[in-house]
């Protein structure tokens, strides 16, 4: 199982569009949103994607009713961090602060996936879990925005530019 992990889009709708033919080109199975997608119109723009979506909302996403009913409509699956999930029999927990992390992961999770931070993120934390961020998605400077792909089996992350 392979699952796309994205953050902090920031209504960014031009990386939006841009962020689902890539995952649509990827063939993910499932993408993450980690929080931050700011406005509903964002939804509607992610509404193109080949595969379902999950997420939590993160501090910038205010307009939550609207945002709510734009995940309704789609079917995605939103939540207040943390989300934890089994796929793939991995156990992942979603956070869009790390800080929100505290208290909640533990070193039966496989993958942590987090945002935020507008920063890259890949190091091991104990034996057993990978902590990711794929960084930047909303700026506005061709070839330093980034989206993940995460490989379940084998836990191997990749980075997509554009």
């Amino acid at each position: 199982m392979r699952i796309g992990v994205v953050s902090d889009t920031h209504n960014n709708l031009k990386n939006v569009a841009k962020i689902v033919e890539l995952f649509n080109e990827a063939a993910v199975d499932t993408v993450v949103h980690t929080g931050d997608i700011t406005q509903a119109k964002t939804i509607e723009v992610f509404a193109h994607l080949d595969a379902p979506m999950y997420g939590v909302f993160g501090n910038n996403d205010q307009e939550r009713d609207s945002l709510e009913a734009a995940i309704e409509r789609h079917g995605f699956i939103f939540c207040e961090p943390p989300f934890t999930v089994t796929w793939a029999e991995r156990e992942l927990i979603v956070v869009h602060d790390p800080l929100e992390f505290n208290g909640f992961i533990n070193h039966d999770h496989d993958l942590a996936l987090h945002g935020h931070t507008h920063m890259h993120r890949l190091e091991a934390w104990g034996d057993k879990t990978t902590i990711f961020n794929p960084g930047e998605c909303a700026g506005h400077m061709t070839g330093y925005n980034a989206i993940g792909v995460v490989d379940l089996i084998s836990l191997q992350t990749e980075l997509l530019r554009f």
